[in-house]
């Protein structure tokens, strides 16, 4: 029972489980249902239980867990390799034990409570901002027909919402009016959701020292600090600080062959959000130190590469090089010093 390993694809309602005593080979497989699905592997001595890294995957790794199983999540773009034909829940439990052969593929580690509630923090907060970006596009794309014209800026969209609708003497038709105002009361409390999530995300990093050091970086604010330890967990699976900026795709692809090396666009791996928060404090960094009279070497090394290549390439290098001062200062347990230019 030592060497037998245990592959399951899971789904909301069905699980198929392959069996495997032997390398490469399906010895047995079930289909269960969910609430037979526990009952079933309880029955079995500790072993290996290969999941996919997908929905729902890190509830059933720490429920394996508590059983005393090894569950070793695998990311899901890795294992849909090896389907090697039609897919079926039975092709991609083999495949799970195919890839699980593949010892450069790197198991996902499974996240806690406290990471998934933290993450799910961000994920609604993300959603409502794109939802208020929506109601202030439609509410100037709907005035902008009648002939209103609203300035740039999403603080300006709902006060001069209210004062057209306040104006009873506007080409704005009275059936129109009460619609227009629920969209403007929908931005109004979308905000204050916003405001709320941000609230206990403040409250969270009082209370965690982890996310005080990170918040000492240049560019890494609340938002970013939070997201890097609900996201990434433990630091420590990283061996260098290249390996790190790679998981959050900021390094450049290659395509190389022979003696001729060529180096792309990144990569464009691991989350996006991650990504999108980095590069996004990489250009606050960059927008401030045009600002500071005497910046620092790190900023000072921003400004001459964005002399030679340009803002956005810039901010993206940046992007890339906080990564690695994370991973820096997150394993050192230490915050961030900045060094001073050189003559």
């Amino acid at each position: 029972m030592q060497n037998t390993i245990i592959a399951v694809d899971i789904a909301k309602n069905v699980f198929e489980v392959a069996i495997s005593r032997r390398t490469g080979i399906v010895s047995e497989r079930h289909r269960l249902s969910r609430r037979r699905f526990l009952p079933f592997l309880a029955k079995f001595k500790p072993t290996t239980v290969l999941l996919e890294a997908c929905g729902t995957a890190h509830y059933w790794g720490r429920q394996l867990q508590d059983l005393g199983h090894l569950p070793v999540l695998l990311p899901a773009h890795n294992t849909r390799r090896y389907v090697l034909r039609n897919k079926t829940d039975q092709a991609d439990a083999k495949a799970l034990l195919e890839a699980h052969r593949n010892k450069e593929i790197k198991p996902v580690p499974i996240k806690s409570i406290e990471q998934q509630a933290l993450m799910a923090l961000h994920r609604l907060r993300s959603g409502w901002m794109s939802v208020r970006t929506a109601r202030l596009n439609a509410i100037r794309g709907h005035l902008r027909e009648l002939g209103y014209t609203i300035p740039l800026g999403a603080r300006l969209v709902v006060p001069r919402l209210w004062e057209l609708l306040e104006d009873a003497e506007n080409s704005i038709p009275q059936f129109l009016r009460p619609a227009l105002a629920d969209a403007g009361r929908e931005v109004r409390e979308l905000e204050q959701r916003i405001l709320d999530v941000e609230g206990h995300l403040r409250t969270l990093s009082r209370q965690s020292p982890l996310i005080t050091r990170l918040r000492t970086v240049p560019g890494v604010g609340l938002l970013t600090a939070t997201a890097l330890v609900a996201f990434v967990g433990n630091v420590h699976r990283f061996s260098s600080g290249r390996r790190f900026s790679c998981y959050l795709g900021l390094t450049p692809r290659e395509y190389s062959s022979g003696q001729r090396r060529r180096l792309g666009r990144i990569s464009k791996q691991g989350d996006v959000y991650l990504r999108t928060l980095l590069i996004h404090g990489a250009r606050a960094v960059l927008n401030a130190a045009k600002r500071i009279g005497n910046p620092d070497r790190l900023r000072t090394w921003a400004l001459s590469l964005e002399a030679r290549t340009g803002h956005n390439r810039t901010a993206v290098a940046l992007a890339n090089k906080m990564a690695r001062i994370v991973w820096a200062v997150w394993r050192g347990e230490c915050e961030y010093q900045s060094t001073p230019a050189e003559a």
